[in-house]
């Protein structure tokens, strides 16, 4: 994994080494958190942080393979760890994971919607199944998952957190991404809907929006990306580095933590400032067919 570097100009500085945590040890002593897509990657990383400051792990993924060999690193964390294979487009499947959690360790305290799905392609070549399966898994599954969270603890009478992880092009849009980006514009809008509607009962939900963050699980584009910027790759960020997944983490246990209970509602950029910025001359337009390697459509096709 690319740890971030130090900046050969001023920049933002290197965040705390590994294993470090902001808050103090033992806030999350007693405390269930559930993660989908826990299994690699950020989702991985968030849940690692919880597990620092002694929560119980649910993790929930597709892929049980994954969610057996996540099971086995965070364990050296301490605490327990609980896996549940789920498609979150099936509220049945949702309901079932949501069952296990609660007969092995009980009602999750926080729900960490990282789950998503995503691939690059230009809009007039994404086929609707393409659209159709990133949307579902990315808004559809977000609020389904979040719904059978709120559904048990408006049932119980107990409050909790909802954590959403985002994407900046919620904001400015994502060409390339249209399917991933008007997904995340929904989850977005999500944070704010909830939070006011379930705030009276004690349930808080916001958002997490990472940066560069590189991590064993990235997708081809990414790292492809990453790989031709190597040389330059810290200068393409306005901190002039890349961030670290545990920066996320520590931002997530923040978050849902005692310390933030009176923030709801409110998404929270962890990017350097990468998608605030601007260029004073802008540069020459590159069609997104072209940054993507496709041709000249046939007008047939």
């Amino acid at each position: 994994m690319t740890e971030p570097s130090a900046p050969s100009a001023p920049g933002l500085p290197a965040p705390p080494p590994a294993g470090t945590s902001a808050l103090p040890a033992g806030t999350y002593d007693g405390s269930v958190v559930l993660v989908t897509g826990g299994g690699t990657g950020l989702g991985k990383a968030v849940a690692a942080e919880f597990a620092r400051l002694g929560a119980t792990l649910v993790l929930v993924s597709r892929k049980a393979a994954r969610l057996r060999s996540a099971q086995e690193e965070l364990a050296t964390l301490g605490g327990r760890i609980v896996i549940a294979a789920c498609d979150i487009r099936d509220p049945g499947r949702i309901a079932e994971a949501f069952d296990a959690a609660q007969e092995a360790c009980g009602l999750p305290d926080i729900l960490i919607n990282n789950a998503a799905a995503n691939f690059p392609v230009p809009a007039e070549e994404m086929s609707p199944n393409a659209w159709r399966t990133v949307v579902d898994i990315t808004l559809n599954g977000t609020f389904l998952t979040s719904r059978e969270f709120a559904r048990r603890h408006l049932a119980a009478g107990s409050s909790g957190s909802i954590i959403n992880v985002g994407a900046s092009y919620a904001w400015t849009g994502g060409p390339g991404f249209a399917h991933s980006a008007a997904a995340k514009a929904g989850v977005r809008n999500l944070v704010e809907t909830l939070a006011v509607e379930w705030g009276p009962y004690g349930i808080r939900v916001n958002g997490l929006v990472p940066g560069l963050m590189p991590h064993e699980d990235m997708t081809a584009d990414i790292r492809g990306g990453l790989d031709r910027a190597e040389h330059d790759k810290d200068r393409l960020q306005p901190a002039l580095r890349v961030g670290a997944p545990r920066e996320l983490g520590w931002a997530a246990t923040f978050l849902a933590s005692p310390f933030a209970r009176f923030i709801t509602g409110h998404t929270l950029v962890v990017d350097g400032a990468n998608w605030q910025r601007r260029q004073v001359v802008s540069p020459p337009v590159t069609p997104v067919r072209e940054q993507l390697g496709y041709g000249e459509r046939d007008a047939d096709a």
